[in-house]
């Protein structure tokens, strides 16, 4: 059974790559988990959802996941433990398919993803870590969250998108630089750059991830270097994370230092070995960043896709990585991700992968191009609805002659990235 001290360990590991899905204070994910437990006990008359049926169904005929699931479940410390037992498991799910989040001011507080915070504790248990890595687990959580998004692209989730204390619209009509405005939600998602109209229901949004992945205003995000091929611009607004140069074509992705693996995180498609001594740039994206990517060079789509894999399994690192950022290399040979093959226009950039990675709650990776179509650099390639939150831009070897961007040296500072600004120089 997990003690104290390796449940401190845990959550310190799970928050450095989590840090804007969970509050810093794993007492406050204690507290919202109690708060979903009560919901679900109120609503038990309400039927499961199908996806939660399948889910029940899945754990009654695969004795070892049942076992695992059951294990893991006993194996967080009483005083942190908000389900009980398999039924309570269920029951918390099929609340969570129909609940949208809500605002919360009070930082120590603000807890958006309710499936992080519902498996964290149990995630990080040793049947947890197990489980979690299991297909058929994530094939039946995939599911669940499947419905999940379905409600939240309906208009039944749009009743948080106001301006009261719980709206996401809240501090709209606050002064701007005003104490009460930077711990407003209209600060927090920084909706001066986007397209929401307030004289509409809702801000014009039908569902909350119609807010959730909201078109930013095209000034906002200006394009570098239109007329210039060598430019290679971001595909998304994110924080950085890793640059790396002459990236193998196979590795140990597992060990701590995370090296990328292009066989594994390009689902050992033939074409890996042409990228092979090539080059990657990862980024991560907090839950009030832009939730669109863009294409980082003009080309043709090749080839779309999506791997469906892990989404609550992280990396058993060593030591509390609390100022680092996690599991963001693993999860791109392990986690739910997207592939968009550009043959670019420019020649010496030859083939580009655009990687959109989910974490935790993927509730989707939608592609919004389709093979064959002609995109321009800057053009939208795709959506995360709630919850995805990684991005990998692949190049073929000798494309790139420099980054124009760096993870800097110091961890309290952030290197960020913005949608078609520039990142690299192409030959």
């Amino acid at each position: 059974m997990a003690d104290e001290d390796l449940l401190d360990r845990a959550y310190e590991d799970i928050y450095a790559s989590n840090a804007d899905k969970l509050p810093r204070d794993r007492h406050a994910v204690t507290a919202h988990n109690r708060a979903l437990k009560a919901a679900a006990a109120a609503q038990r008359h309400r039927p499961f959802d199908r996806s939660v049926l399948e889910f029940e169904e899945m754990l009654q005929t695969d004795s070892v996941i049942r076992m695992l699931v059951t294990r893991m479940i006993n194996e967080v410390p009483k005083e942190h433990r908000t389900v009980d037992d398999v039924q309570e498991l269920l029951e918390q799910l099929n609340q969570i398919t129909v609940t949208a989040p809500e605002w919360e001011a009070v930082k120590a507080k603000q807890v958006f993803f309710p499936m992080s915070a519902l498996f964290t504790y149990m995630m990080m248990t040793t049947s947890g870590l197990a489980v979690m890595r299991m297909p058929r687990m994530n094939d039946a959580l995939r599911g669940v969250l499947g419905s999940w998004c379905r409600y939240l692209d309906s208009a039944e989730s749009a009743h948080v998108l106001n301006d009261g204390p719980h709206g996401w619209f809240q501090g709209h009509d606050l002064p701007r630089g005003s104490e009460a405005f930077k711990k407003s939600a209209w600060h927090y998602n920084a909706l001066d750059e986007y397209e929401v109209d307030l004289d509409k229901p809702h801000g014009g949004f039908r569902g909350f991830n119609g807010f959730f992945h909201r078109q930013i205003k095209p000034c906002e995000r200006p394009l570098a270097g239109a007329d210039d091929p060598r430019c290679v611009v971001s595909p998304n607004d994110g924080t950085i994370y890793k640059v790396a140069r002459e990236v193998a074509l196979e590795t140990t992705f597992w060990i701590k230092s995370q090296p990328y693996s292009l066989h594994d995180m390009l689902d050992y498609d033939p074409v890996a070995k042409s990228f092979a001594g090539g080059d990657v740039l990862q980024s991560y994206l907090q839950g009030s960043d832009f939730h669109r990517w863009h294409a980082p060079v003009s080309g043709r789509i090749v080839k779309v896709d999506v791997v469906d894999a892990l989404m609550f399994s992280n990396l058993a690192s060593e030591g509390n990585d609390i100022s680092g950022v996690g599991s963001q290399g693993y999860y791109t040979s392990v986690n739910t991700r997207g592939l968009c093959f550009i043959e670019a226009d420019h020649k010496p950039l030859g083939l580009v992968c655009v990687m959109p990675v989910g974490i935790t709650e993927i509730s989707s990776i939608r592609h919004t191009v389709k093979v064959g179509d002609h995109v321009q650099k800057g053009e939208q390639l795709g959506v995360f609805s709630y919850g995805g939150s990684s991005l990998a831009t692949i190049f073929q070897p000798g494309a790139i002659e420099y980054f124009t961007v760096s993870v800097p040296d110091d961890p309290k500072t952030k290197g960020t990235l913005k949608v078609n600004a520039q990142m690299a120089v192409a030959r």
